[in-house]
Formats: C-alpha cells, structure tokens, sequence
C-alpha cells in the first residue's frame, strides 16, 4: 500500500511542472519517508466498505499533502521551531524559511486539486468538503496548542482533548471518512468509521504525548520534551502517564467495537483496521 501510494503522490508531483526549487522542496518533505498513516486509514476504510483500496487514492494523497503542509508549517520558528523531522533537518533549515512557507502553500493549494482528480464529479465535491472540515478543525487544534484562547470555563482533561482532537484527530477523520465516502459508503458505515477514527485520533496524540515523555529522538526522529518545556498541556501532565495508559486502552477497545459492529453490516475486509489500530497503539515512534 505505501508504496502504491509514493507512486501515486510522484505521479501527481510529475504531472504539476512546478518550479524546480519548488518541486525540490516538496518531494522532499512529501516524499522523504513517513508511514502514510493517513493514506492507509483511507485505503483500509474503503476496503471496509466492499471497494478496493485504490479507490481512495486522490482521497489519500489529499489528506497526505494537508499533513506535509502541517508539518511544514508546524516546524517554523514562529510555531514549534523545530530543527529535526523524522530523523533529518526540517524544510526550514534545509531549504529556508521562505521556501518552506510557500512549500506549504503549494501543498494545501494541491491537495484539493487531487479531491477533484477523483473520476466522479459528486465524490469530488464530497471528498473536497471532507477535507477541508478537516483541515480547519486541524488548524483550530493547532491555534489552541500554540496560541491559547480555548472556550471559557472548560476544564483542563476537556482543554487537552478539545486540542487533541482537533490538531492530530481532525486529519484521521478526514482520512477514515474521505475512504469511506470513496467507497460510496452509506450513512451507517460512515457514522461507524467516524467513530472508529475519532477514538484513534485522540489515542494517537496521548501515545505521542507518552513518546514525547518517555521516548528517545532517535527512535522517534524529532526533538522531545519541547511540550513540557513550553507549557503546553498534555495528557500527561494533567492526568499522569499511567493514567494516560490507560485511557489509550480503552479508546482503543472503542475503536474495535466500532469495527465489530461494522462487520455485522457484511460490507468488506475490517482486519487491516484493526491491525492498523493495534500498530498505532503500540508503536515507539
């Protein structure tokens, strides 16, 4: 499937004929590695609804894009300042902030071309307003993380979960739900994978908290403890790391009984879901 989904993504880089320094500094945070977790949750969805995973492919590499332009973006001096990404320098220091902000650009204006590569005119327009609801809301995550403002009177757990679902979740929605819309999927099974992604959007952020703690840069390929180190909330800090254990536990047992239940509709294949799932549970990076 990674593979599928690199060829695809040069592919669409190859047809785009953008300026070379342009193009360098995108392939290199496009295509420079990654496990295309979100291109694989929209691939496995649709093979959960019946239809072949290549069916999802604009839908994947839209929301990949979205994700590099985030990263990209993420990293700046102005945001989290990061000099590292995924175990090699971030575009900024590698290309120059300039052309990392227009790297960005480029790849938020692309992704939405690749929505509307898909062949049916209405799935288009479906997958288009998927991803932009999950991008907004990703961007709202972020703004919260970094810049504050979260509604009044909300309490510190609901603070860090408005944070996590949006800045991390908003994306893996968008990934679950764009694979199912793909796969003409029909309300029940679209209400059932979005609440199969909501529950691994959050586990994934508390997991990356718990990293960001108990990890090492080498294996994780980023700097660590810059959260604690700015004051960010996370759920660590606010609720402990066993604690945090165990409420990933328990989003992950949800998001299973959403796939258990998708499976009594007869539609397809649920068990690379679930083996994507149980991957992101237990991973160290």
């Amino acid at each position: 499937m990674i593979e599928r989904v690199d060829t695809h993504l040069a592919g669409f880089l190859d047809r785009r004929a953008l300026p070379s320094k342009l193009d360098s500094a995108i392939r290199y945070s496009l295509l420079g590695g990654g496990k295309r977790i979100r291109p694989a949750l929209a691939w496995y969805s649709s093979v959960a609804c019946g239809t072949p995973g290549e069916n999802s492919l604009e839908a994947g590499a839209a929301v990949e894009m979205i994700h590099a332009f985030s990263l990209i973006h993420d990293d700046l001096p102005a945001l989290d300042n990061d000099d590292l990404r995924r175990g090699r320098p971030t575009l900024h220091i590698h290309a120059g902030e300039a052309m990392a902000i227009l790297a960005g650009d480029a790849l938020l204006s692309m992704a939405y071309e690749s929505t509307h590569e898909h062949p049916d005119p209405e799935i288009a327009l479906r997958l288009s307003k998927e991803l932009a609801s999950g991008t907004r809301a990703m961007i709202e995550g972020q703004i919260f993380d970094t810049l504050g403002g979260l509604p009044d009177g909300i309490g510190e757990i609901e603070g860090v979960e408005l944070i996590h679902r949006n800045k991390t979740g908003a994306l893996l929605r968008a990934s679950c739900r764009m694979g199912a819309v793909a796969a003409h999927a029909d309300d029940r099974a679209l209400d059932l994978l979005t609440a199969f992604s909501e529950s691994i959007g959050l586990q994934f952020q508390i997991i990356d908290d718990l990293l960001d703690v108990e990890g090492s840069s080498q294996t994780v390929g980023k700097a660590l403890g810059k959260d604690a180190a700015a004051g960010k909330r996370t759920y660590p800090e606010v609720v402990g790391v066993e604690e945090s254990r165990r409420v990933a536990q328990r989003l992950g047992s949800k998001a299973s009984e959403a796939l258990n239940e998708l499976d009594t509709l007869g539609l397809g294949d649920t068990r690379p879901l679930r083996l994507l799932g149980d991957m992101l549970t237990h991973r160290e990076a």
